[in-house]
């Protein structure tokens, strides 16, 4: 486990506290395929949680649950104390609860800067205005500006975001996620597709992000994961296989045998960590 993951831990290890989000025996069918089958996950205030499996393991379905896109066919999801099972995707929301998808979701003719003010205006409301005065938005200028700092994106400030590279599309898409102001981050496959040097780059930024808050995360880099996560939870069918820190998980034998057979470079790096 790396330095960063350790320090993160320090404070947790010595008395567990409540959790943060959890679910009890959450299970969705779809006309008798069993897609997620009674999970019970404990995600800690404080830390980084990895969601991993081989493709079909049920991973996204699960996201899809907790930030109710999906219904459960049974079970119940709790957040900070609250049973949220049966809330609307934006009520999730509010509460503090949010997440950002696998392929990237930025209002592409728009510039990086008005993109991060209009996720600010979150606190007007209802009131989101494309079709008004520049005025209102003005006031959100200083406050986009240090979030672009925080994901290193101020200087294509005035760029449109169709414009940036897939990469800083996903920095963009964290920007405008933190500026709903998250108790905790969903993060769906950040490093999707990505270069190597924009992996590194997510990373540092996953890290950076992360300090004061929880972070739920589906990612298929296993380096990634090692790097990041605190705990590590591995679905295999539907169902938790196992869960733990890094280097206990990626011994398992059961863990190691779910990767053989589908990408050659991860289920060396799984049976090889």
């Amino acid at each position: 486990m790396s330095n960063t993951t350790t320090e993160r831990t320090a404070g947790i290890s010595s008395g567990q506290q409540p959790a943060l989000l959890e679910t009890r025996g959450l299970t969705k069918e779809f006309r008798g395929f069993v897609a997620v089958s009674d999970v019970n996950l404990s995600v800690q205030p404080g830390t980084i949680h990895g969601l991993i499996g081989p493709n079909g393991a049920g991973k996204t379905t699960c996201f899809n649950l907790l930030t109710k896109f999906l219904q459960p066919t049974r079970g119940t999801i709790h957040y900070n104390g609250r049973n949220i099972t049966r809330m609307a995707p934006a009520d999730i929301a509010r509460l503090g609860l949010i997440r950002s998808f696998q392929i990237s979701a930025v209002f592409a003719s728009q510039t990086v800067l008005e993109n991060v003010r209009l996720a600010l205006q979150r606190e007007r409301g209802a009131s989101f205005d494309f079709w008004r005065s520049e005025a209102p938005l003005r006031a959100y200028n200083e406050r986009a500006m240090a979030l672009l700092e925080d994901v290193g994106l101020a200087e294509y400030a005035t760029a449109t975001a169709g414009s940036l590279p897939y990469g800083r599309k996903r920095a963009l898409e964290i920007a405008t996620t933190l500026a709903m102001d998250p108790k905790m981050m969903l993060l769906d496959e950040p490093t999707a597709g990505m270069t190597h040097a924009d992996v590194d780059h997510i990373v540092e930024l996953v890290k950076r992000v992360a300090q004061g808050r929880t972070v739920l995360m589906v990612e298929h880099n296993l380096k990634v994961v090692e790097g990041l996560c605190d705990t590590i939870t591995v679905l295999t069918r539907g169902r938790v296989l196992a869960e733990g820190p890094y280097a206990e998980v990626s011994r398992n034998p059961e863990v190691i045998a779910a990767y053989l057979g589908t990408d050659p470079e991860q289920s060396g790096a799984m049976a090889h960590a």
